[in-house]
């Protein structure tokens, strides 16, 4: 009885360490995505001249996004990239939420599109997809949006849309 204890306690443990090594075979999206823009790359932005401030927060943002989440090594120059990805802000709009017992708005939802285009040249890939990304904000006592506040939601609601980036390159790594 002890001898069959001890043996079903060794073929236990020795199945535990066999599943636990082996895995599942899981791999998180940002592995596939870092796949996707493996090698040197370089941001290029289009500016929008309606929103040259939001543009530049943009390209700020998806820069910290390669670094931080892909360890991407950035370029900055064009001929020097093994990927070259391409932004865009393709639009952005304001629409009224709520209105207070005046008749004045006090919510709004920011809504932000925007356009990405990436050229892997080793492998001769080019993708291009549109995130969005969306802020709901309030304008408090005040009746009209200031330059801050559209700046301020038009950055959260980029944010948000970048947040989308990473999961649409890691599924577009699987299209061939």
């Amino acid at each position: 009885m002890n001898n069959v204890r001890k043996v079903l306690f060794v073929l236990f443990t020795l199945s535990l360490c066999f599943f636990t090594l082996s895995g599942c075979g899981y791999k998180p999206s940002v592995s596939y995505a870092k796949k996707e823009l493996s090698g040197k790359v370089f941001v290029k932005l289009f500016i929008d001249l309606k929103d040259p401030r939001n543009a530049v927060l943009i390209k700020d943002a998806m820069n910290q996004l390669l670094v931080q989440k892909l360890n991407s090594k950035l370029v900055y120059d064009e001929a020097l990239a093994d990927t070259i990805m391409n932004i865009k802000i393709t639009s952005v709009s304001m629409t009224t939420l709520q209105y207070d017992a005046d008749g004045y708005n006090n919510l709004y939802r920011a809504k932000v599109n925007i356009g990405v285009n990436y050229n892997n040249k080793e492998e001769k890939i080019t993708r291009n997809f549109t995130v969005s990304g969306e802020n709901d904000f309030s304008l408090g006592s005040s009746t009209t949006i200031t330059d801050t506040k559209r700046f301020d939601a038009i950055k959260s609601a980029s944010d948000d849309a970048l947040d989308e980036v990473l999961s649409k390159i890691a599924v577009a790594s699987f299209k061939k």
